[in-house]
């Protein structure tokens, strides 16, 4: 973070200095979790059900954070204190990137794929500036601010992966940083339990867009109307990408290896290039043209970004991780999250490994959540599909994923094609008994299932 006085925090967050001198300077690390303070660092503390952060105010201070964030006052310790941590830490981060004008920010959203695409983004600018990106999916409330807070005079680009479960989140994160390009991925069911429709959820992720700054850039999917539509939502210059010809980042030729890794020619500004992807799943396609787009607007040639996608690779963990075992067994761990969408392109890249090894093809899945009145039918269909892809073998784990099981028995899955499993555990103890050499294993479910444990499970045994 930029070197921030007291005074000029407690200022920006409207909080009172309770023994912290406001002419001492904060410039360490902001922190909500006190294992990682460090000299000359900020503590918020939040006050969660389990652990109250307010308990380790006095812990930080012995280990030279210059003030904590709090909202009360705790003896013996230099505190702003505030009524609301949360609200605080974004208005500190946007004062914070107030500090600094030349700072360009890359704002993104969309239902599924913002993680990856940030990744991509993130090492495509790497090379060309000092380049801050969030962890993971590092993309709400706490962990947006936190992101922003790393930026410092040196830092050239900020990508900013955008989350929401509500109408007006985005526009909340984009008031912390103002997205100079503003990109929405797409529009699907990622969280319409919230937002009761995908119109509505639609006009959540379009906010983005309408944040926009002066002379700035949208760049929109072309192939989803729901997104092409947003450019009536700014005045800005609007950048398309997509698969169809009247996009103006476009990919033909698509094509996989064995690996399921695909490759493609990128047409981008007025030239052609052949890129190969070292991400699995032709889903990732669209999400290389949309970090294209978006890292043109912020200057990188046509040639530059080619290489760029040619180099880069998986960085955040659990999203179509490819391991093979010594056994030959291979595990796709994509157990982080899963969506409609999602679940589906992670099927269609088993197959098509699958398909590439003449290997037998497995897929663990769990329940998606957040579906609201959807899920019975999304779950249903999930289950179809894999059916119609001509998986070998099904395991459904856990009472929400059930219909899966369902859909699949009522597309005309027979005999033990289709398993159900009550728990991790169960399922895990089928797959130690029928895997055999060669067999390609998916394992996705939504995070809060922990299916990850699964796919670590099955890899930890191979090298036992």
């Amino acid at each position: 973070m930029i070197p921030v006085s007291c005074g000029q925090i407690a200022e920006a967050v409207g909080g009172e200095l309770v023994g912290v001198d406001a002419e001492a300077v904060v410039d360490g690390p902001v922190v909500i979790d006190s294992r990682k303070i460090e000299p000359g660092g900020l503590f918020v503390a939040f006050a969660g059900e389990k652990v109250d952060g307010h308990d380790y105010v006095a812990a930080v201070t012995e280990a030279g954070a210059v003030a904590s964030l709090t909202t009360r006052k705790i003896e013996g310790s230099p505190c702003i204190v505030v009524e609301d941590a949360q609200s605080a830490l974004g208005e500190l981060a946007r004062l914070v990137i107030s500090k600094l004008p030349e700072l360009v920010i890359v704002g993104l959203t969309g239902s599924q794929g913002k993680t990856s695409t940030k990744d991509l983004i993130a090492q495509l600018l790497a090379p060309y500036g000092e380049t801050v990106a969030p962890a993971g999916s590092h993309n709400n409330e706490l962990g947006h601010p936190l992101t922003a807070l790393q930026a410092n005079e040196r830092t050239r680009f900020l990508v900013a992966e955008m989350g929401a479960r509500h109408i007006g989140d985005i526009t909340y994160l984009c008031r912390i940083t103002p997205p100079k390009i503003g990109l929405v991925l797409n529009v699907g069911h990622s969280h319409i339990g919230e937002f009761g429709s995908q119109d509505a959820i639609a006009q959540g992720k379009g906010e983005l867009i309408e944040a926009v700054l002066p002379g700035g850039t949208a760049v929109l999917n072309a192939d989803d109307q729901r997104v092409a539509a947003m450019a009536g939502r700014t005045k800005e210059t609007v950048v398309t990408f997509g698969e169809g010809p009247e996009a103006d980042v476009r990919a033909t030729d698509i094509a996989l290896d064995a690996g399921g890794r695909p490759g493609f020619t990128l047409h981008l500004g007025g030239e052609t290039h052949a890129v190969q992807l070292q991400v699995v799943g032709e889903h990732q396609v669209p999400n290389a043209l949309a970090a294209a787009a978006a890292v043109q607007a912020a200057g990188l040639t046509p040639e530059q970004i080619a290489a760029g996608l040619n180099a880069a690779t998986t960085m955040s963990k659990w999203r179509m991780e490819v391991t093979e075992r010594a056994d030959g067994v291979t595990v796709i761990n994509d157990a982080y999250n899963a969506n409609p969408e999602s679940m589906r392109a992670a099927l269609k890249a088993l197959v098509a490994i699958g398909r590439a090894r003449g290997a037998r093809t497995w897929a663990v899945l769990g329940p998606m959540g957040e579906l609201g009145d959807d899920s019975q039918r999304e779950h249903d269909g999930i289950g179809r599909l894999v059916v119609r892809l001509d998986v070998n073998r099904l395991v459904v784990v856990g009472e929400a994923a059930r219909p899966i099981h369902l859909g699949a028995s009522l597309e005309g899955s027979w005999g033990n094609e289709s398993a159900y499993a009550e728990t991790s555990d169960e399922a895990l103890e089928l797959l130690r008994k029928e895997l055999r050499q060669g067999d390609v294993v998916l394992v996705k479910a939504s995070r809060f299932v922990g299916l990850d444990r699964l796919a670590t499970a099955l890899l930890e045994e191979a090298s036992q």
